[in-house]
């Protein structure tokens, strides 16, 4: 009942276009700490991507200076990225789980390897940028901690049986 609900919220469009620019600038904040993630998109200039999650959506191309921006009119991607997983707690699980979520790649099959590469060796250095505002030491903690809660989520989401209330193995009781 939830997962029907949250499918039937749609936000504002205005909400939706600032979301995707916080994307995209969250996005080129991580890349400008990886010189050969830049390079590699550098490749790429220009070929759009389309990344789809049920009736979300986002299209990102590469600039010249290999960061990600949202072309301007109407080109039609190049690639094409669609995660099938339809339901969101399936897709938290997923990737709580360590999990890459599973999706559905059409287009350009070299701007694809590109993008598997980005996925598979690109991430977010979060203790780095928390110790910028709180200092090294604090900054260690909290991802401590987050991490150890993380693990406690996994080993929680591990333990439950698929027989529990609101979860079926697929077979008759």
């Amino acid at each position: 009942m939830l997962q029907s609900l949250l499918g039937s919220v749609r936000p504002p469009e205005w909400v939706v276009d600032e979301v995707q620019n916080r994307v995209v600038l969250f996005l080129n904040h991580v890349l400008m700490q990886e010189p050969q993630a830049q390079q590699r998109l550098r490749r790429q200039l220009g070929k759009p991507v389309r990344v789809a999650w049920g009736d979300f959506h986002l299209t990102l191309a590469p600039t010249a200076a290999g960061l990600l921006e949202r072309p301007a009119g109407d080109r039609q991607p190049e690639l094409h990225v669609t995660v099938t997983q339809t339901s969101p707690f399936a897709l938290a699980q997923q990737v709580l789980g360590g999990e890459r979520p599973n999706v559905d790649i059409q287009g350009d099959v070299q701007l694809a390897a590109e993008v598997a590469w980005l996925v598979d060796n690109v991430r977010w250095d979060v203790e780095e940028d928390l110790s910028r505002l709180v200092g090294d030491a604090a900054a260690h903690t909290l991802v401590g901690g987050a991490k150890s809660a993380v693990a406690g989520i996994k080993a929680f989401v591990g333990r439950r049986s698929p027989t529990e209330p609101g979860h079926s193995d697929g077979r008759s009781a």
